[in-house]
């Protein structure tokens, strides 16, 4: 396990508070220095749902789903936005998504029966996936999903066979851009997992168009997530029309991966420059008329999002260790990609900082370090830890790691609570292992 390097002194110096432009949009400090999230104090949402738990600004959540939506379409009204389902798979938060006016892209039979679930109306729906299975592409035609997005030859092959009428598709593309971000979160290079270059792209559209039950509306790419810069978005907009010249297509469908703001040292896009960059792209270099379609995931809903914490261990050894009742079990995040986040002591927001620690989780492993190097006031058995910007990919990740369970999903409005999916029990994972259970076995 590695530190990283202490803040800087001027940021030791901050309380709490002076991170709350990270925390929800709606999140706010009482004068006795406690975080609240949509009205709802820590203390209480801790004393009813316990800790570890996901809290979400049900109102920002929203918000931020109309902020994107409204701004593509006042500089592209032929447009439409996607929510990419695998970064918060949580039936509330397609609800959310469906009622803002956004369709929902699912990655996985999982992911299908979640949307549908929440009664996202299945011609609104993207499926995705680098590798559908036949069982999949079977409940995605039954239920009649509006868009299909063929990764390979295999793909058509099996929608072929399967479909009984026209499906309306869109073939992924490479378009061989390789953003700055973690290795693996980059999806848009030459050797890319993820979709056809241009020459094997070429023959997919010919048989695509030569089917009686495909219909081939148009081309998707995705190069990455997490991506801080907004210049690859418009090559990759670009990287579009040496593809288009085979043909006019009706949809560009150039996915997501704008990035957002972690620590206080993070410089991120504002969603308004990306939407400027993507549509100046797409007037420059896509057909005019033709439907510009993005999936934002990361962007819609990370923000949204606070996962609390309660200090079980405190222990000053060769570090100062601040272990909580989570770890990489509900933010596996950190471990997979290094990405940095930071923390607050929740009911101690306006108190200055008085020592520099490692906040670590309670699995067994050293890489389980949640956040290295953070100042704060002298941490004690109890007190409760937020973490802002955990609304994407935490839950989605989440494990049982040495037993432990998936945390709650709380909504958070205008002062009052909801629990909108149960933390998992014991019961719940020993039902998994019922037929060793049997004396027989």
């Amino acid at each position: 396990m590695t530190p990283t390097k202490p803040m800087n002194t001027d940021a030791a110096r901050e309380p709490g508070e002076a991170l709350l432009p990270l925390f929800p949009e709606h999140s706010s400090v009482t004068p006795a220095g406690e975080l609240t999230i949509g009205g709802v104090g820590v203390s209480e949402l801790a004393e009813r749902f316990g800790t570890p738990a996901y809290i979400v600004d049900e109102a920002g959540l929203r918000n931020q789903a109309a902020l994107i939506r409204d701004g593509l379409a006042a500089r592209r009204p032929d447009s439409g936005v996607v929510f990419a389902s695998k970064s918060f798979p949580c039936v509330a938060a397609c609800k959310v998504m469906a009622a803002q006016g956004l369709a929902v892209d699912v990655a996985g039979a999982g992911e299908l029966v979640m949307a549908l679930a929440a009664g996202v109306p299945a011609d609104r729906m993207y499926l995705h996936g680098n590798a559908k299975t036949t069982a999949e592409l079977t409940m995605a035609l039954a239920a009649g999903v509006g868009t299909v997005v063929v990764d390979n030859f295999d793909d058509i092959d099996r929608l072929e066979q399967l479909a009984t009428g026209p499906q309306r598709v869109l073939l992924r593309i490479i378009p061989g851009i390789s953003p700055h971000t973690h290795e693996s979160q980059s999806t848009g290079g030459d050797d890319s997992k993820f979709g056809l270059p241009a020459d094997q792209a070429r023959a997919a559209i010919a048989r695509i168009r030569a089917s009686d039950r495909l219909r081939l509306d148009g081309l998707h790419l995705h190069i990455g997530s997490q991506i801080l810069d907004t210049e690859p978005f418009g090559r990759a907009v670009q990287a579009l029309g040496p593809v288009a010249a085979l043909g006019r297509f009706g949809v560009y469908d150039i996915g997501g991966g704008l990035g957002v703001r972690y620590t206080r040292r993070d410089q991120a896009p504002a969603v308004e420059s990306y939407l400027d960059v993507i549509t100046a792209a797409a007037r420059a270099y896509l057909p005019a008329g033709a439907r510009l379609v993005i999936e934002p995931g990361r962007s819609l809903v990370a923000r949204s999002c606070v996962t609390l914490y309660r200090v079980t261990t405190v222990k000053h050894t060769g570090r100062t260790f601040v272990a909580v009742d989570g770890g990489m079990a509900d933010n596996l995040d950190v471990a997979l990609t290094g990405q940095p986040f930071e923390a607050v002591l929740a009911t101690r927001m306006t108190e200055p900082p008085a020592e520099v620690v490692d906040v670590v989780g309670r699995q067994c492993e050293s890489g389980d370090l949640l956040v290295a190097g953070l100042a704060m006031p002298a941490p004690a058995v109890g007190d409760l830890l937020a973490m802002p910007v955990t609304g994407a990919y935490t839950y989605t990740l989440a494990n049982n790691y040495n037993g432990a369970l998936r945390p709650p999903i709380v909504f958070c409005q205008d002062g009052q609570a909801r629990l909108a999916a149960e933390r998992e029990t014991h019961d719940h994972v020993l039902a998994l292992h019922r037929p060793a259970l049997d004396p027989a076995w």
